[in-house]
């Protein structure tokens, strides 16, 4: 009887180390509020800045490897930061609207890994799904990973998410047009 009160014991033991510390991975939740996610996008004359909203996100690691990540940005925080007054207002209702990024009818847009790989002792080679507008494509860029921070680069073809506004030069003054390409760079607390 004492064999199998102890043996029972011993087991609860176990299983409750186990449970308690899962060898599989870590999800990290990211703060929100302590995370920024600015972009920067490039016309013939010049260019313009801002901020979207991170909504939601999380970090895998195993260890202290990242394994994967998930993120979903807010697309109606859309901010103009390199513009005040009229100006700004304007630029940001374009983005928001149809001829951009469609906010009323596309509020999120987001970002799931889908492959890391080790490129040094704190960064990786990422490739993941990008969702914008509803279209899915695949975008590959570079994580830093320091601590309990992270930081990453995109650049994005906004044409492949059918946000073509402005895009060549066919039916646009030349200095209007805006390039297909614009920068994505996040700072992430977890």
């Amino acid at each position: 009887m004492k064999k199998n009160i102890l043996s029972l014991a011993l087991a609860l033991v176990i299983g409750a180390t186990v449970s308690a510390d899962p060898i599989d991975g870590e999800k990290k939740e990211v703060k929100t509020d302590a995370s920024t996610v600015t972009w920067k996008a490039y016309k013939v004359t010049g260019s313009h800045t801002g901020t979207i909203a991170l909504k939601s996100g999380a970090l895998e690691f195993d260890g202290d490897k990242l394994t994967g990540g998930e993120f979903v940005v807010d697309m109606t925080t859309i901010n103009t930061t390199d513009l005040e007054g009229e100006y700004k207002g304007k630029l940001d209702g374009h983005l928001n609207s149809d001829d951009f990024f469609a906010t009323a009818s596309n509020p999120t847009s987001a970002l799931v890994f889908t492959e890391v790989t080790a490129s040094g002792k704190n960064s990786y080679k990422v490739t993941g799904d990008l969702t914008i507008k509803g279209i899915t494509k695949p975008v590959t860029f570079d994580v830093s990973v320091y601590g309990s921070k992270a930081t990453a680069t995109l650049k994005v073809d906004r044409t492949n998410y059918k946000v073509e506004y402005g895009s060549g030069i066919i039916g646009t003054a030349k200095d209007k047009l805006i390039y297909d390409e614009f920068d994505l760079v996040v700072d992430l607390e977890f």
